[in-house]
């Protein structure tokens, strides 16, 4: 097969495997964070990428998602196109304000299945979080932001969406941004209380991953003890900060995602 009839083939191909992807995230939507109603309202006006004021003077943060270092200019303009003037349900574990009097909620448009945290995700615009309690809901929230980046839509659309675990450089300049890294752990090693996944043989340049010794129980139980993760590739997110090299300090699960064998 050559010429017009190959790329015709390619085509196909990728369009089966976008439409597999959106059939995917649409059963996870299934489950989309459902979590206990707390309360309901009108959209006034969207605050930012992640946040909207009610009707009523409430101010709602969009909870399981957060904002990368990369987020596209139009972010705001997109949540406001799906939610502004719309009445919506406040979905979540508790609904008690934040210290700046913000509630931070999984949120759905009136008579919606899917999360407008999912609608984001799908569109590239936003992050997963790393601190989703349940797991229907990360599933769901993981499925939309796996949508985007397989097809390289808005956030993902950039080669730097994701950093190279070998270039610490790169990582450095999205200190204190949620950042995602991909890598191959090269070494696992214990210095007092703190367990360091080294992507890199120079400790004071190279990127580590860290994990506190009295949460390591929680990884081990999840099948990701620290020692099972040398030598194979993983995708890391948070915040990225500085401590000789760039580092990540690992506080839950769902900061690692395995990408392959040995």
């Amino acid at each position: 097969m050559t010429g017009p009839a190959l790329r015709y083939s390619a085509a196909l191909t990728a369009s089966a495997a976008l439409f597999l992807a959106l059939a995917s995230a649409g059963e996870a939507d299934a489950a989309d964070c459902v979590l206990e109603r707390q309360g309901e309202g009108r959209v006034a006006a969207v605050v930012d990428a992640r946040g909207f004021r009610l009707e009523d003077g409430r101010e709602i943060r969009l909870a399981g998602i957060e904002r990368a270092g990369t987020e596209t200019a139009g972010g705001r303009a997109v949540l406001s196109a799906i939610i502004t003037g719309r009445d919506v349900t406040l979905h979540g574990e508790d609904d008690t304000p934040d210290r700046y009097g913000r509630q931070s909620a999984f949120v759905f448009v009136t008579d919606s299945e899917q999360s407008v945290q999912s609608e984001l995700l799908r569109r590239g615009e936003v992050l997963v979080s790393s601190d989703i309690s349940d797991k229907n809901c990360a599933a769901a929230l993981s499925a939309a932001e796996g949508v985007a980046r397989n097809a390289k839509l808005g956030i993902w659309a950039s080669s730097t969406a994701i950093k190279n675990a070998e270039s610490p450089g790169d990582i450095l300049a999205a200190i204190g941004h949620f950042t995602v890294i991909e890598g191959r752990v090269l070494s696992v090693r214990q210095a007092g209380a703190m367990t360091y996944l080294n992507f890199g043989r120079n400790w004071t340049r190279d990127f580590a991953a860290t994990i506190s010794r009295r949460i390591i129980p929680a990884f081990e139980s999840a099948g990701l003890g620290p020692k099972s993760l040398e030598n194979r590739r993983i995708r890391v997110r948070g915040v990225v900060s500085s401590r000789g090299g760039p580092r990540i300090e690992l506080l839950r699960v769902g900061q690692i995602e395995v990408l392959g064998g040995k």
